[in-house]
């Protein structure tokens, strides 16, 4: 959600080497509540679950914050988890974290992996990848590194044959 974030140009740069939809809404996402998991849901949760269910695969990019998923992140994957549109899926994701940060996003990965398998989500582990994006390489909300770009590139066709 944050302005110039490595993470939206990791996906961003996806989006310009496949056919790809990229979910915005996260800010739109009410909490989560198991009350709430009934119809008619919110505006945004069923734009999520469409867009998931329309999808043949699903890249994540998201930071570590505090040892783990940022909150508003953990949210979303809690939505995915009632609706079934993610179980069978393949999903993959890139962490993008600086070099600097204290795991190198593995508590991310280690938490996206527990909530994705419990909702069913086919782990494409070929297409996980750890591409460091600092935000010196993103200019127009992609990464302008060449050799960065070429590493999404590899993510994004091993997503693409995991399908």
């Amino acid at each position: 959600m944050r302005a110039g974030s490595g993470n939206a140009a990791v996906l961003g740069t996806a989006a310009t080497l496949t056919e790809t939809t990229t979910f915005t809404g996260l800010g739109e996402l009410p909490h989560f509540n198991p009350d709430d998991d009934r119809d008619p849901l919110h505006p945004a949760v069923a734009g999520l679950r469409a867009a998931i269910k329309d999808a043949d695969a699903v890249l994540i990019c998201t930071p570590e914050y505090a040892g783990g998923l940022p909150g508003s992140f953990k949210n979303l994957l809690d939505w995915t988890v009632g609706g079934g549109e993610i179980y069978g899926k393949p999903v993959a994701w890139i962490n993008a974290s600086s070099v600097a940060a204290p795991t190198g996003g593995r508590d991310a990965h280690d938490s996206l992996r527990k909530v994705l398998t419990y909702a069913g989500a086919k782990i494409v582990d070929e297409a996980c990848a750890r591409i460091p994006v600092s935000r010196a390489v993103v200019a127009d909300g992609q990464v302008a590194d060449p050799d960065l770009r070429g590493r999404i590139a590899v993510a994004v066709q091993r997503l693409r044959e995991g399908v």
